[in-house]
């Protein structure tokens, strides 16, 4: 049996949460990636009849019954990922009761996952339904979008229009645009029933004054969402604290980025102005 250290999925959770650490998106034990694996993989680096033991999950996850993630840990420091995966990392699986998570490898100091994991669940669920290819759900508190939360209205439609005014590359990224929450308590179930209903429509899920939600087949594709969002939210930012904008994207001109990349089928026609 191979090294579960050097597992492709575990390096992707260190170089992720290494990145995201780095960018100031995830201070303290903020933020938490959750990774649906492969069961042929992960029996490549793991015993799948050894349950190390179980965990009550809070809610009822039927829907992924016997499907297997690797989670961050909760109370655990992005930054130290990289150097102690087995005590910040975990990997699980639904039991068949659906209310179990079975640990299979991780938080070997006794821990558990993080707080969001019904949150998780619950949008891997939703999204599972638009698009099987989904894997990753990763939650982070971007700064520049935090502050954005502070002077903009937290309505879907502006805050989507206002990010993709900012620059060409967001229309490409995002044309479906970005959900919205309000402020509500975190690390509870109803927080995360709102996200999963929004992640039926939206890849990307803003909470109002906490952070973001995006999901994505890899983690190249769920970072490069938040990080495109962050991007446009730093240059709204600047350009707003400099004094009024002078020039902007027109929707005549963002229906041209539509046309000239194919978004026809994508694109939330009714957050434009046309």
């Amino acid at each position: 049996m191979k090294d579960i250290l050097t597992a492709p999925f575990v390096e992707d959770m260190k170089r992720a949460t290494a990145n995201m650490y780095r960018q100031t998106w995830d201070e303290r034990n903020g933020g938490n990636i959750s990774f649906m694996l492969e069961e042929e993989k992960v029996a490549e680096y793991l015993d799948l009849n050894n349950v190390i033991r179980t965990i009550p999950t809070g809610f009822d996850a039927t829907g992924l019954i016997g499907k297997i993630f690797i989670v961050t840990g909760t109370g655990k420091y992005f930054k130290n990922v990289e150097v102690d995966p087995e005590t910040n990392l975990g990997i699980i699986r639904i039991a068949e009761d659906g209310t179990t998570a079975e640990l299979l490898w991780g938080w070997k100091d006794g821990g558990k996952f993080t707080s969001e994991l019904p949150a998780h669940l619950m949008s891997h669920m939703a999204r599972l339904k638009v698009n099987p290819e989904n894997r990753v759900i990763m939650h982070s508190h971007p700064t520049y979008t935090l502050a954005m939360n502070h002077i903009h209205e937290l309505d879907e439609k502006k805050l989507t229009h206002t990010l993709w005014e900012m620059c060409t590359e967001c229309m490409v990224v995002f044309p479906d645009g970005i959900g919205v929450l309000p402020w509500m308590v975190c690390g509870t179930n109803e927080i995360g029933i709102a996200t999963a209903k929004k992640m039926e429509e939206f890849r990307l899920v803003v909470w109002g004054l906490h952070g973001i939600y995006g999901c994505g087949k890899d983690m190249d594709e769920a970072f490069g969402l938040i990080e495109t969002v962050e991007k446009a939210a730093m240059l709204y930012m600047l350009a707003t604290a400099s004094g009024k904008r002078i020039n902007t994207i027109s929707d005549s001109q963002l229906w041209e980025i539509v046309e000239a990349f194919h978004l026809e089928d994508s694109v939330r026609r009714d957050f434009l102005d046309l």
